[in-house]
């Protein structure tokens, strides 16, 4: 990161940016050719590894090129507020972002799914409280999960 300054380097300072975020931009490759796509999330953090989760139809191009390529990159902001200034050029947008890089593989065994959809639906919501799900529903989608590899924070 250029601005060292702007960094965030604290995990729990990192975590407390993603629980504040409600979209995910997840970002993907095929034949060269980037394809990105904001998405609900939720996440785990456990061991000093992130996963983070999502559902989706089974069909789609994103599945397809998840499937070819499962190499991704991920945004997401929050927080972001205009600063005006006196000119153009003194106008600033405060934020706080992270930026990651991981690899996305799909979730089969059942429950497994429910606890993604879990974590998933804990975060949109900022509820505790526990979820249902009807089976023939959990079968009809697709969950999938990213293995972060590295990911960064910045506060401006």
């Amino acid at each position: 990161m250029r601005r060292k300054e702007k960094e965030i380097k604290q995990i729990d300072k990192l975590l407390a940016v993603i629980d504040q975020c409600d979209v995910c931009h997840l970002g993907m490759a095929k034949d060269n050719i980037p394809y990105v796509v904001p998405l609900n999330f939720g996440y785990s953090y456990l061991n000093n590894k992130l996963t983070l989760y999502f559902h989706c139809a089974q069909d789609g191009k994103k599945i397809k090129i998840l499937k070819q390529n499962p190499n991704v990159c991920f945004e997401m902001y929050c927080n972001g507020k205009l600063i005006n200034g006196d000119i153009a050029c003194k106008y600033t947008f405060q934020f706080q972002s992270i930026i990651g890089y991981g690899k996305a593989s799909i979730i089969n065994e059942y429950n497994e799914k429910i606890t993604a959809l879990d974590l998933l639906m804990k975060h949109q919501s900022k509820s505790n409280e526990p979820f249902t799900y009807e089976e023939k529903l959990i079968e009809k989608i697709h969950v999938f999960k990213i293995d972060v590899i590295s990911f960064s924070g910045k506060q401006s």
